[in-house]
């Protein structure tokens, strides 16, 4: 897509910055493009999540605000971006229909969602399929069980590792330096203050949990909300994305393994029908 970055003159060279002599005489540009600015708006409103002005998403990316405002015009003319009534920018839903596009493309999601579905059914509860961003958890699919239970995490929640019974699994095929130095950047202090936060204690866990293939955690990041988990693993050894159940904390009390044998059978299903079962 060729974005029609229409700037005054002032804005404009900010994107294609004033040509340079190098040592050897030759002149070399050097340059920030339109669609460069343009991913660094939509990345900055992915990753915090929620709605900002223009100066806040300007001083985020450091350009300059006359530059962002240009871009933000064409992108929510294009319905890449929204403008919210308060004036707050927003993804659009040019993007949703991509993403929707792209999942649609994936075999990988397709099998996920199917099971997804048949959980929910089987469990009764509210059940996930989960990847990772970074040092986060990202929500890739849910399906709504039918009891009145409320989940905070919806589609496209990014919540940190060290918060989520599927985040540490997400990490647990890691070498343990890499696992260490992932909770080191990413562990935060959760809404509850029960989570951990040490990170040689959350590798220890995450690798304990792979090689179980369950993780478990009750009130870490909502009060009186669980998760029970269990890694979806590729032909590599690689944990590609969890599947689990989450439901009120006083469930998972009364039948811990019942619901710990449903999803690992999930996990194992899936992987069966993606052929990573050689692993």
């Amino acid at each position: 897509m060729i974005l029609d970055l229409k700037a005054s003159s002032d804005a404009h060279s900010e994107t294609i910055s004033a040509a340079e002599k190098g040592g050897d005489g030759q002149t070399r540009r050097s340059r920030v493009s339109g669609i460069d600015r343009a991913l660094q708006v939509i990345d900055y409103l992915y990753e915090t999540g929620s709605p900002a002005g223009a100066y806040a998403i300007a001083k985020a990316v450091k350009a300059p605000l006359s530059t962002v405002y240009v871009i933000i015009d064409d992108l929510v003319e294009k319905n890449m971006l929204a403008r919210n009534a308060d004036g707050m920018i927003w993804l659009g839903a040019r993007l949703y229909h991509y993403g929707l596009a792209y999942a649609r493309s994936l075999d990988f999601m397709s099998v996920a969602t199917q099971e997804m579905h048949d959980l929910c059914r089987e469990a009764g509860e509210t059940v996930q399929v989960c990847g990772r961003d970074a040092e986060h958890m990202l929500v890739l699919a849910m399906s709504d069980g039918p009891n009145h239970f409320q989940v905070a995490s919806r589609v496209g929640t990014r919540v940190p590792l060290n918060w989520t019974a599927s985040g540490r699994l997400l990490v647990g095929h890691m070498p343990e330096e890499e696992r260490v130095e992932l909770f080191k950047r990413g562990a935060r202090i959760s809404p509850t203050g029960r989570a951990t936060i040490d990170a040689a204690t959350l590798s220890d866990a995450a690798r304990k949990a792979f090689e179980e293939r369950l993780s478990i955690q009750a009130g870490e990041s909502d009060y009186a909300v669980a998760c029970i988990a269990s890694p979806i693993v590729d032909n590599r050894g690689d944990c590609v994305a969890t599947i689990s159940i989450v439901l009120p904390e006083q469930k998972i009390v009364a039948d811990k393994s019942g619901y710990a044998d449903r999803v690992k059978a999930s996990a194992a299903r899936i992987e069966k029908l993606m052929g990573w079962r050689n692993h």
